[in-house]
């Protein structure tokens, strides 16, 4: 079952639903669930356990952490970043049952060894850098040779955005608490989150437009071929690229559509002097750029195209294409200079795709790089609106949104798909599976999930994550997609 993901509008909407009335209150549960889940940390560590405390109810759950961990029999120093006598309700609670169960507190980061540290100095709540003490506490916790869990997320990171705000915790575990947010997620979310685990506080599941892909959520996709059936019953992928020196990228494109089960695969190429045949895979049907949409069912448009007027001519063309569309590379620089292109693109009633990385994004919207970034989700779901496409944003935790507001990101994959060639290599796999008569949600669900789980596959037996190529990633997504297929039909 797909795991949802709460924007902080979400989850305060959540809390504001169930917290009335609560018993235990959800600050107990959630300081309950991060006791417990420090003490399975804690087994061959002696020593005593930091406990950083924040002004807000972040630090109220790491006082309700505290007490369970002393009342287990741990040594507990508790850091104080605010004021007890301003705390919220809840947490100045939290901190009455701390003194009562004869818990004491420092106003500074004393000089140990920890065995643990938790991290409980800001939560979901924090939208502008940190600064003075609790900044100071954010970097010591970052020096420590200890595990560090940090309650909700690491204090210091955007909780919708994934962006560090100045500075951030990089915490080994972070608990979350009801559900998942994006930024745990997405751009420096990973780098800072380590282990995730969710404690959903008892709650039900809450409905959300977006969610974690898994791949249960094309299950039903992935069936057995009838043993009677032929090429023609898996569709025809067209490549449209190839300008002279960026040949490889069509070819890349194609060869990836052949591995995952496309009937043909032609690839029209810009460049006139390009070979007649692919001489490492010679099932790669070559045919002129003019040509090459009459012969697919499916047309991916932008791997290795260029941006000469001939590009530019083809590319308006394809948008009239009747079957579906996949834009990518120096297609989407060509449409977001372009704004009849633009018009083509929202007119089209076949299903559209588009999958840029942030800085063709932020052509596509007029923004700076940094813009897109700053906000993922915002701008992947912007473009999916604009556009009316199913996009993705890749980059760390890729962004997949679509016309209808549902978004999802992707957590499969790994650093050493940051190489040449990978996007035309997706794209190859999304259009086959487009082939294959997938819909275009699913197909983009499916292949972005696919594309990384290859390369994990690749890294697991060694091949990677560091120098990790685009071409060893083919291989490594057929036989990933035909293991899927097995479990899925056992």
């Amino acid at each position: 079952m797909s795991e949802p993901i709460h924007c902080i509008e979400a989850i305060r909407a959540i809390e504001a639903h169930y917290l009335p009335g609560a018993q235990p209150t959800l600050m107990e549960r959630a300081g309950r669930a991060a006791a417990d889940w420090a003490l399975e940390l804690l087994p061959g560590r002696s020593g005593p356990i930091l406990v950083a405390v924040g002004p807000g109810n972040n630090g109220g759950d790491a006082l309700v952490a505290a007490r369970h961990l002393k009342a287990a029999g741990r040594e507990v120093v508790c850091a104080l970043a605010g004021d007890p006598q301003r705390f919220p309700a809840d947490a100045a609670a939290a901190w009455q049952a701390w003194r009562d169960a004869g818990g004491e507190s420092v106003t500074k980061l004393p000089e140990r060894a920890w065995a643990l540290a938790i991290d409980g100095l800001f939560g979901i709540g924090l939208k502008r850098p940190p600064e003075g003490l609790p900044l100071e506490w954010i970097d010591r916790l970052g020096r420590l040779d200890c595990p560090v869990l940090a309650l909700d997320l690491p204090s210091g990171l955007d909780a919708d955005s994934g962006q560090v705000l100045g500075r951030a915790v990089r915490a080994s575990h972070t608990l979350t608490f009801i559900g998942l947010k994006p930024g745990l997620l997405t751009l420096d979310g990973p780098d800072h989150c380590g282990e995730i685990r969710i404690a959903d506080l008892g709650l039900p599941a809450w409905p959300s437009p977006g969610q974690r892909i898994s791949v249960e959520d094309f299950r039903g996709e992935l069936k057995p071929r009838p043993r009677n059936s032929h090429k023609g019953d898996w569709g025809e992928v067209g490549i449209l690229g190839g300008a002279p020196g960026m040949l490889g990228a069509a070819w890349l494109a194609g060869r990836a559509a052949l591995a995952l089960g496309a009937g043909r695969v032609y690839v029209g190429a810009l460049d006139e002097s390009a070979p007649a045949l692919d001489p490492l895979h010679p099932e790669l049907m070559m045919v002129s750029a003019e040509e090459v949409a009459g012969h697919a069912s499916v047309l991916a448009v932008g791997p290795g195209l260029g941006r000469s007027e001939t590009a530019l001519r083809l590319l308006r063309a394809a948008l009239d294409f009747q079957g579906p569309l996949l834009l990518d590379a120096d297609a989407l620089n060509l449409l977001g200079s372009d704004p009849q292109l633009e018009q083509g693109v929202r007119a089209r009633t076949r299903p559209t795709i588009l999958t840029p990385h942030p800085a063709e994004a932020a052509r596509l919207l007029q923004q700076s790089t940094r813009e897109v970034q700053n906000d993922r989700l915002k701008a992947c779901r912007a473009l999916a609106a604009r556009y009316r496409c199913e996009v993705v944003l890749k980059g760390c935790g890729s962004i997949l949104a679509s016309p209808d507001g549902a978004w999802a990101i992707n957590t499969s994959g790994h650093p050493g798909m940051g190489a040449a060639g990978m996007g035309d290599v997706l794209s190859g796999l999304v259009a086959s599976l487009l082939a294959q008569g997938w819909e275009a949600r699913q197909a983009l669900h499916g292949g972005v999930h696919l594309h990384g789980a290859a390369a994990d596959a690749c890294s697991a037996a060694g091949c990677g994550p560091i120098g990790l190529s685009a071409s060893e990633l083919i291989g490594s997504a057929r036989a990933t997609y035909n293991r899927w297929l097995l479990r899925s039909n056992a």
